[in-house]
């Protein structure tokens, strides 16, 4: 017998007035995925979390959390970030937490213990005792996953978990995330507009635009999809008369910059050399030409063009 799903949305509608913000969502978050929920800032993510979690009211749409559609009941197995992590800045992170614990029914040995595992779980125990206004963004942000922990949690969701952090916080929450999933065996979903981080932490993925899902599956059957369209990086001693002549040749789509200061294009059916040949014949001093692999940067363009 195949395993519930972890969070399975269907038909889920938000309105505002007029306005609406999800549209017909359909998403299934199996067992173990770490599921990348990917979408231009203002796509509607987080009014969708929002409303699959119960926090606001949905329009239309039933949510099942592992199989459970009375959500009162099943968000105790959840855990989650919607939007920035908010702490009292006076307070050390440890306090914080030992206040979380007792707003949701803790206390005593239990919550003290309860405390010191999430600290020690997003490597925060040599800080905990430091107030939390002092603390990096990167370390609000394991100091919120740290809180989303408590009570073992088998669904964690994180709302732009990345958003705003350098390269080494991104790669900090990267790895906790990874390893949740992985040693710990909780089921993650990310709300992210960061294609690369997505693409690096999520074996599966859907991509909103407008309110509305547009693709949904694995990483490795996105990527695989169109993988025949002749992606290739160009490089030239002139990139701006290598943009002009683009524009000329019919059939090549300029994808925008590729690795390196390079040209990334969709040549679709033109082979390389004919490439080549029509760029040079306008000129162009063309210094590298180099076979490119798809990226959810170029799925998501895709979808939503």
């Amino acid at each position: 017998m195949a395993e519930v799903p972890a969070l399975e949305i269907r038909g889920l509608t938000r309105r505002y007035g007029k306005v609406i913000a999800v549209e017909d969502l359909d998403l299934t978050v199996q067992v173990g995925d770490i599921y990348g929920f990917l979408g231009p800032n203002g796509a509607g993510k987080t009014t969708a979390l929002r409303a699959a979690l119960g926090l606001i009211r949905r329009d239309t749409g039933t949510v099942r959390l592992f199989g459970d559609d009375r959500l009162v009941g099943a968000r105790s197995k959840v855990g989650a970030i919607i939007e920035t992590p908010a702490f009292h800045s006076w307070m050390s992170g440890r306090e914080n937490l030992l206040q979380a614990g007792q707003l949701s029914g803790l206390g005593g040995v239990a919550l003290d213990r309860e405390v010191d595992r999430v600290l020690e779980r997003v490597e925060l125990t040599e800080r905990a005792q430091h107030k939390a206004g002092g603390y990096s963004l990167g370390m609000r942000q394991r100091l919120g996953i740290a809180r989303a922990l408590m009570g073992g949690p088998k669904l964690l969701v994180l709302d732009e978990p990345t958003n705003g952090l350098d390269p080494r916080g991104m790669r900090e929450v990267r790895e906790l995330v990874r390893s949740l999933a992985l040693h710990d065996g909780i089921t993650v979903l990310i709300s992210s507009h960061l294609l690369a981080e997505v693409q690096a932490m999520c074996n599966r993925v859907g991509i909103l635009q407008r309110g509305r899902l547009r693709a949904e599956g694995t990483v490795a059957e996105l990527l695989s999809e169109g993988a025949g369209d002749g992606i290739v990086e160009v490089g030239a001693l002139d990139m701006g008369a290598l943009s002009a002549a683009v524009a000329g040749i019919e059939g090549v789509e300029n994808l925008g910059a590729g690795a390196e200061g390079r040209l990334r294009l969709r040549c679709g059916e033109l082979p390389l050399y004919a490439l080549n040949a029509q760029l040079v014949g306008q000129g162009v001093q063309v210094s590298a030409l180099v076979p490119a692999r798809r990226n959810l940067e170029d799925v998501f363009m895709e979808v939503t063009r």
